[in-house]
This record gives C-alpha cells, sequence and structure tokens, in this order.
C-alpha cells in the first residue's frame, strides 16, 4: 500500500497539473519537472526513484489525502479526470502494439530532454504530439474541462497531452503494483495512513 500511495499521488500531482493549466494557462514548474522526469525513468529500482523521491510529489501526497478525507478541498472534477485516466490505462494496457509505440517514443524524447530541458517548449510539444499519435485514438477519450481561451492555444494542448502521459505513467505503475478501484472504496483508511506516511518523512 506504501508504494500504491506514492503511485496514486503521482497520478494524483499530474491530475491537478492538467487541471491548473487547463484553467489558468500555466503550470507550476517543479511539480510538472517531477511527473515530466517520470516518464524517462524506465528501469527504476523502485517507485520512489521513479519520481527521484517522494519530497517532489508532495503536492501530489497532500491533494490524494484531501480528496480521501473529504471536506471543502475535495475538487469534483480532479476526481473525474483521475477515474478517466484509470479507464484509458485500462485501454491502453489491452491494446497490443501501443505501449511498444510509446516507449519508443519516449526514447526519442529523452534525446530532446537532455539537450533542452525537462520543461523546455520543445520536449513538451514532443510530448504532445506522441500522446495525440498513441493515447487519443484509445476509447473512452479523456476529457478536459477548462477555460477556453487556453484550451484553444496549440501549445497548452501540448502541455496538457504532455501531462496526461505522465498521469497514464503513474497510472500503469499504481496498477502494476496491485492498485485496483478497491483502494479507493475498502481500502481508504489504508491509502489515507500510507499518503500521511510519505508526507510526515
Amino acid at each position: 500500500m506504501k508504494d500504491r500511495a506514492l503511485a496514486f499521488a503521482g497520478l494524483t500531482q499530474a491530475c491537478k497539473l492538467v487541471r491548473q493549466i487547463a484553467d489558468t494557462g500555466d503550470a507550476q514548474t517543479a511539480p510538472l519537472t517531477v511527473c515530466i522526469d517520470s516518464l524517462f525513468r524506465f528501469d527504476a529500482d523502485s517507485v520512489e526513484s521513479v519520481y527521484g523521491g517522494a519530497a517532489g510529489l508532495h503536492p501530489g501526497l497532500q491533494a490524494l489525502v484531501a480528496q480521501i478525507d473529504g471536506g471543502t478541498e475535495r475538487d469534483a472534477m480532479l476526481l473525474r479526470l483521475i477515474a478517466s485516466v484509470l479507464r484509458v490505462e485500462r485501454s491502453y494496457s489491452a491494446t497490443r502494439g501501443v505501449p511498444d509505440k510509446l516507449r519508443q517514443g519516449l526514447e526519442q524524447a529523452a534525446r530532446q530532454r537532455e539537450h533542452w530541458g525537462s520543461t523546455h517548449p520543445t520536449v513538451l510539444t514532443r510530448l504532445g504530439e506522441l500522446y495525440a499519435g498513441t493515447i487519443s485514438g484509445l476509447r473512452p477519450r479523456i476529457m478536459v474541462q477548462g477555460n477556453p481561451v487556453y484550451l484553444q492555444q496549440p501549445t497548452i494542448v501540448a502541455e496538457i497531452r504532455a501531462i496526461l502521459l505522465c498521469a497514464l505513467r503513474s497510472a500503469v505503475l499504481w496498477r502494476q503494483l496491485g492498485g485496483s478501484q478497491w483502494d479507493l472504496y475498502l481500502r481508504r483508511k489504508q491509502m489515507l495512513a500510507a499518503a500521511r506516511g510519505w508526507l510526515g518523512r
């Protein structure tokens, strides 16, 4: 559960960033860098190392605690976005050839990331194109709501798609660790305790 909570925090952090940029046209650089970097850690030896340490996932862990704990900080749109990513993860994992195609695309994008940096517009645009060529065709599609002024800008759309790749990466990891919908219902207390444990480190 400890590792599953961290992976789910990665998913939550990415979805929160999508909500941020869709509403405001901008996303916080540090949490974004953590998410983008996770795409390129193909053979990490632990869940924590996928994200370069748990500290970088504090926004995601805090958001996860807020969603599980309820109260005024719950974000219904964030929860719907997370649920959409989890549905697409099922389709992604079951569609032959797509995971391999995505891996190849990420390996190619890794060279641009090394040259420009993780959050450079060139890298985010490349990742957005990769999302469009692999994940956009899966059903059900992930629908992002926000300010139409920003959602009509190609650079913003590309960044949102890049972050959705990060969300999918974490969703796949969570599922590989044995995560299921029961974590969010029958194991809520254990999930909450694990997330708080990471925050208290």
